[in-house]
This record gives structure tokens, sequence and C-alpha cells, in this order.
């Protein structure tokens, strides 16, 4: 016989989105449970080394997301697994942060714990039972068997819209529904790079990098990123469809974090294109490695150290919503009086055929508004998304996508979730003034 276990808020996947949306909940006093596939939390950041987290800062500098994101981050640098916000010398954003995974899987497994969140590891949701426009349960595969989760909310973190999906609730993929989604990552860490030799180089050689980075700046800045290295790229011709070198620094002195893998033209909710893609980033991964070591500076006695747990996934499926953040929105810097999170962060689409990245940016103040309209299905009455499968438009997608942007609107859709249980209405009916004073209290910039 199936067991069943029944809850309040019922959070599926437990990346940066799910973590937040979880505690978020749980502070709010409503019994809730976390599902994640993995033995471990942190999703991309974690599973995919999605390293560092871009931004929590606009260009001006100011701050836009604090709230559990910076309670993570405050704890992280108590445990001496992140130095905090630091400048981005690839110059791209105004900060990065840097952070040790292992040390940020603990602490975001206490901060769980501590909001009496349930946290269920190795479970697999795979079916979910929906009718009239209402989920009643999920159904998750773990290794003591099937087991079924009812719920009164329940909230898709899951990156792929994976609950959306399998409950009928509308869905839309790449671009204007074409599946050109962006590329996808295998992440690696390489070990022995000299970075002082690599902030050298930069500085001797400013035209064969970024055209943002600040290299006037670098002699008195921690390298944390770099962006280039044109030259090198393109006598190589290494065969991945890219144009420059991406990596990052750290977590240790001597460690960076590669970000130049390009799969593309394959679905990342396909199990057969998934299959192909882990196979041809792995062995990009090598191609790179050769390269790097053999022509760029400061790779010389550098060796890779760790490769992802799976590649890393920009786009999938996200939910169709009350409203759909656009390109328009981002770029415009629109407000909103439903906001529930905002960000900094450009929009940022490395292309589904082609070399490049295209970058939008932010006007006025550098910062936009996401409204919590696009948390809301358009049908499904208790469902909300938080994360990578908000409500957006393709082009938009490429900002909100962003970590500290998913544990905003994770934060707010877990305290969505909680007030939507304790008023007894529907998340689309929930008092979005009550909402905002409620993420106000938990250090949420509105």
């Amino acid at each position: 016989m199936m067991k069943t276990l029944e809850a309040d808020v019922v959070v599926v996947g437990g990346g940066p989105a799910g973590i937040t949306a979880a505690i978020a909940a749980g502070r709010q006093g409503v019994k809730t449970i976390l599902v994640e596939r993995y033995g471990f939390v942190g999703g991309m950041s974690t599973a995919a080394m999605v390293y560092p987290w871009m931004t929590f800062h606009a260009d001006s500098g100011e701050q836009v997301i604090k709230g559990i994101a910076q309670e993570i981050v405050d704890r992280l640098q108590e445990r001496g697994g992140s130095p905090g916000h630091l400048r981005d010398t690839v110059g791209f954003v105004h900060t990065v942060t840097p952070y040790h995974p292992e040390i940020y899987q603990v602490v975001a497994m206490d901060m769980l714990r501590e909001a009496g969140v349930k946290l269920l590891l190795h479970s697999f949701v795979d079916e979910v039972e929906a009718s009239d426009g209402t989920i009643r349960a999920v159904r998750i595969t773990t290794k003591s068997g099937k087991m079924e989760l009812k719920g009164k909310i329940f909230v898709d973190t899951s990156g792929d819209a994976d609950v959306a999906y399998l409950s009928g609730t509308d869905t839309l993929q790449g671009r204007d529904g074409d599946l050109q989604s962006q590329p996808m990552t295998m992440k690696f860490r390489m070990r022995g790079v000299d970075l002082a030799k690599v902030k050298a180089y930069m500085i001797e050689h400013p035209e064969d990098f970024y055209k943002k980075t600040p290299v006037k700046e670098l002699p008195d800045l921690p390298l944390t990123g770099v962006c280039g290295f044109y030259s090198q790229w393109k006598a190589a011709e290494v065969p991945i469809n890219r144009d420059q070198v991406l990596f990052f620094t750290g977590p240790a002195e001597d460690e960076v974090l590669i970000n130049c893998t390009r799969v593309q033209g394959l679905d990342g909710t396909n199990v057969e294109d998934l299959t192909r893609a882990e196979e041809e980033g792995r062995k990009q991964v090598l191609m790179m490695s050769e390269f790097l070591t053999r022509d760029v500076p400061g790779f010389e006695k550098a060796s890779v150290s760790a490769v992802g747990t799976q590649i890393g996934i920009r786009e999938t499926r996200r939910i169709v919503g009350q409203y759909s953040l656009t390109k328009e929105d981002v770029v415009a810097g629109r407000k909103f009086d439903d906001a529930i999170a905002r960000s900094g962060y450009p929009i940022d689409i490395h292309d589904p055929s082609g070399k490049g990245v295209t970058a939008s940016w932010i006007a006025g103040d550098g910062t936009y508004d996401i409204p919590y309209r696009c948390l809301v299905p358009n049908k499904t009455r208790n469902l909300l998304a938080a994360g990578r499968c908000i409500s957006t438009t393709h082009e938009a997608l490429a900002t909100t996508r962003l970590t500290p942007s998913c544990m905003a609107t994770g934060q707010a859709a877990g305290t969505a979730a909680a007030l939507s249980v304790l008023a007894n209405v529907a998340p689309v009916d929930v008092n979005i003034e009550q909402l905002r004073e409620a993420l106000r209290k938990e250090k949420a910039c509105l």
C-alpha cells in the first residue's frame, strides 16, 4: 500500500528557489515538505556547479536582493563558505558572490530544519493527481517505494515546471514555443591555476578581454572572473560553438570554475536529448581543459578537479501565468504594484544556435520588478511557481533564471503559499499588500 504524507505546503525541487520557498513557508508556521531528487540540496548551484551567484546588486551598487538569500550568504560567511559580495572583474555586473558548495548544502539544510521543514531527498516526482484545476497530490518514487504527498498548496521550483506540466497546467518552452532554448553547459573546476599570472596577462593585454573588464582597477581588486583570451581561443579553433573563454575564481586560491562548454539544439526535458547532452558536455570538458593547459597563461600546471554531477540547464519549460514578464518590462526597468522581487541582472541570452551572447541592459535605476502574477498559473488554483519556471518570455527568462532572482521569487512563493493556507484562499486571491508586508518583515527588497 502506498504511503501517504500530508502537509499544508508541498515544495518540489530543492534548488535555491525551493530552499527559500520552503524556509519562507515554514517560518510562517505552516506544515511544509520539500522534495528533492538528488541526495543533497542546491539544485543547479550544487549539482551543475552554477557559480558564482550573480547578482545581488544593481550596476549602481545598490543591493536589490536580500531576505533569505542574504541570510544564506551571511551564514556562509560565518562558516568560511563565502567572502560575501565582491566586484565582478569580468565587468558584466556589479558584484558576484562566490560560495563553497559543500558548505552551502549544510547551511541550507540547517535553515530548513530550523524552519520546521520536512525534507525528502532521493525523491523524484513522476505523477500529479489533479482535476478541475486543483492538484490533489504529487506522487514520488523513492528508494523505499512510491509515496503520495497531499497538500493544500503546491510550489513548483523544479526548474523544468515538472509539477505544472504533469498537472495539465499550461507551459511554454523556448522562443515563441519553438523549443529553441538556451544551450546547456557542463561546468567543471580546475586546480593549480596561477591566478597572479592570469591577472598580469590581463593588465598587459586589455584588448584580449571583455570590453567592460575593469582593467585599470585590477591591481587593487581580487580577481573574481575572466572573460576573454580572444586571441588564444581564435587560434586554437576548439570545436565548441562559442567566441571566448569564461571562468570564475574560487573557492580555493588556485581554483577556477570553467563556464565554456556549449551543448546546443537539445531539449532538457527529453531523456534521450539529456543523455546526449551529458555525453557531449563531458567530451567538451576534456577539450577545454586540454586547450587551457596548452594555450592560456596561468593554466600550465592546472588539472581538472571536479565536473558537474549533471549538465547545467539554462532554460526548459515555464508556466503560463497571470502575467508574463517581457523583455520590454526588463529593459525599461518597469515597476509593478504587485512586485514581490527586484533584480539588477541584465538580459543575458546564450545563443540557442550561434556562438555569442546577447545582452540587453536595464534603463532608469538599473532594476526591474518581478510581479506576483508571474508566479501564479493562469489555470491551476492551488499551484505557485518560483525560480526558473515562472511566467516570462524567452528573453525575460534570460535574467529571471539567475540564482539570486530565483532565491527571491522562491521566498515570495513560499510566503504566498503560507498566506494562502492561513487565509484559506487560493494563491490568486492572496492579499498583495499583506504579502508584500510579510516579505518586508523578512527583509526582502521591494
